[in-house]
């Protein structure tokens, strides 16, 4: 039996769902053919590679062994399928970019625009995620470019620093304070109402962090998982919250309020997988994003 695409996948599907049932849903399939088919590679291979003793299908040591070299495959022939058709004129294309959320705020816009602009041929497909799903679907080549913060990242992962992000205290232009000629002592916020992002942002770790550090601890009035939410809510009430200060650049609403010490700052990598095919639309939207940090004016990269 000459080995098929299709077997590799159908190999690599019970794997990752330890059962024929679920595989062949996922596959669309039916499990005896799933089975069967698994079963001719095993002949052809004159091994086993699947232990089907348990409750839980498990790769035997020479499944193991194979189905990593699969993935490499599979890897390797997707790459190979871009590279084919990939368009040195950037007359069209295919980009798949991945960022943490923070960035939709004031990073993202100026990017796609830029990008529409320069290259009208080229599809952007966006995914809003967190870190470590970036560097994942980097890996697995979910991904062609991801925009997050600095390492560690696992291994694999290639990061190149764009700019350095730095967190502010953001008020609505209609409070008091936003008129304050220098910086709020950071003892303050222990008087302040707060609206922050929720503890599943990287962000608010930075943010918790500093609160402890200076021993504060601000009334959390609002927690939201978007960024927008937080300020339409700044906006709109006497709430202050914190953000990267690169978002009140764009939102003339807002006002930027220094803190004594200074909030953390961060620096923000463009990410991508070490090994990946580097096709005419990532080298395009690379040396794009970095025309655009000096122009917007970013501070440099630490």
């Amino acid at each position: 039996m000459a080995l098929e695409l299709r077997h590799l996948r159908y190999l690599l599907a019970v794997a990752e769902h330890g059962s024929f049932t679920r595989a062949a849903e996922e596959l669309h399939v039916s499990q005896p053919t799933l089975s069967q088919q698994v079963r001719q590679l095993e002949r052809t291979l004159g091994t086993q590679l699947l232990d089907r003793s348990g409750r839980t299908v498990r790769l035997t040591d020479a499944g193991e062994a194979y189905a990593h070299h699969a993935r490499g495959a599979l890897l390797d022939l997707a790459a190979a399928e871009r590279a084919v058709h990939d368009v040195r004129d950037l007359s069209r294309g295919r980009l798949r970019l991945a960022v943490t959320p923070t960035f939709t705020a004031y990073l993202v816009g100026p990017l796609t625009a830029e990008l529409h602009t320069r290259h009208p041929g080229i599809a952007l497909t966006l995914r809003e995620t967190s870190q470590d799903r970036i560097e994942a679907g980097l890996l697995a080549d979910e991904f062609d470019l991801g925009i997050a913060f600095q390492g560690p990242h696992p291994a694999g992962i290639t990061a190149t620093a764009l700019f350095t992000e730095t967190l502010t205290l953001v008020t609505g232009t209609h409070q008091p304070t936003a008129d304050r000629p220098g910086p709020l002592p950071a003892r303050e916020l222990a008087d302040r109402q707060l609206a922050l992002l929720s503890g599943d942002f990287a962000t608010r770790g930075h943010i918790d962090g500093y609160f402890e550090q200076q021993r504060v601890s601000p009334r959390i009035a609002v927690e939201a998982n978007s960024v927008q939410a937080l300020i339409e809510v700044v906006q709109r009430t006497p709430l202050a919250t914190v953000l990267p200060e690169a978002v009140t650049h764009d939102h003339p609403r807002l006002t930027p309020l220094p803190l004594e010490p200074s909030l953390p700052t961060r620096t923000v990598t463009l990410l991508h997988r070490t090994d990946a095919y580097q096709s005419a639309a990532t080298r395009a939207f690379t040396r794009l994003t970095h025309d655009l940090v000096r122009t917007r004016g970013y501070a440099p990269a630490s």
